[in-house]
This record gives structure tokens, C-alpha cells and sequence, in this order.
């Protein structure tokens, strides 16, 4: 199954709720953890992340907070899953080597098609802007294909 990490929907929690604020106001961790229910150490841990990548910015102090500064429209899914998870892969036998805890990999029979696999939903990943994602308005609705099964 294909589960976007806990993590990556907390950054999308807090950029959403900083989008709906007047430009330039602040947004405080506690403010999102307490709105949304989410727990406040990982919740910090990726402000600072998104801090480190420019997306946001932090002011110090008693009112201080993070704010919107960078162009969700340039910044697409899969760079933010990576930025937030680290390297995006589908299956173990996509990570990197040093990190591959598949043993199967020099005998499996579908590395390749899960290669194939991986690289169109990367592409998809990266056509959709952050800010697209963030939209209330829901993107139109896909053509969904006729399940075609061959029959024995």
C-alpha cells in the first residue's frame, strides 16, 4: 500500500493552516499542534525542516511563529516527501544501496517492472505543486479506466 508518512502530513497541516492567514502573519507550533490535534515534537521537527528549505521562516520571541515565504507553486510532491522522508522509494529494492535491506534483490523477477513502476509515479508526483495540493477546490475528477481482466 501506498501511505504518505505521518510527518509529511504534518507539513502539509501547517502550511495549509499558515496559507488561510493574512500574508505575513504568524503561525506558532503550539497553535497547529493544539487546532489540529497533532503532537508538538515532531510537529517542530518539521517547521525546522521546512525552515531549513526556505518554505518558511521563523521569527523569535514571545509572538514569534513561522510564516509562508516560499513559492508553493515550485516546490512539488515529491520533493517535499523527500525533504520531510528522505529518499523516496516505492519498494526496498529502489533505496539506495547502502540502504536496501532487500535479499532477494539479485534473484527478483520484478525489479524492473517495479522500476518502471516507481519512475511514473515520481513523474506524477512531481506534476502536482504543492500548492495545487493545497487547493480547496478539488482537481477534476480522473477518467478512471474499465477494469479488464482476462478471463482462464
Amino acid at each position: 500500500m501506498l501511505k504518505v508518512n505521518r510527518k509529511v502530513e504534518y507539513g502539509l497541516v501547517a502550511l495549509k493552516n499558515m496559507q488561510s492567514k493574512p500574508p505575513g502573519q504568524l503561525t506558532s507550533v503550539r497553535e497547529i499542534c493544539d487546532q489540529y490535534g497533532t503532537p508538538f515534537d515532531p510537529m517542530a521537527h518539521v517547521m525546522r525542516m521546512l525552515c531549513a528549505a526556505g518554505l518558511v521562516e521563523s521569527a523569535q520571541g514571545a509572538h514569534g511563529g513561522y510564516r509562508v515565504i516560499g513559492d508553493l507553486s515550485r516546490c512539488n510532491v515529491a520533493d517535499f516527501i523527500e525533504l520531510i522522508d528522505g529518499h523516496l522509494a516505492l519498494t526496498e529494492c529502489l533505496k539506495p544501496e547502502e540502504e536496501c535491506r532487500c535479499s532477494l534483490t539479485d534473484r527478483c523477477n520484478i525489479v524492473s517492472p517495479m522500476h518502471a513502476l516507481h519512475s511514473h509515479l515520481i513523474f506524477f508526483l512531481r506534476s502536482i505543486s504543492i500548492q495545487d495540493l493545497l487547493q480547496d477546490t478539488p482537481p477534476p475528477a480522473p477518467v478512471a479506466a474499465k477494469k479488464q481482466y482476462v478471463s482462464a
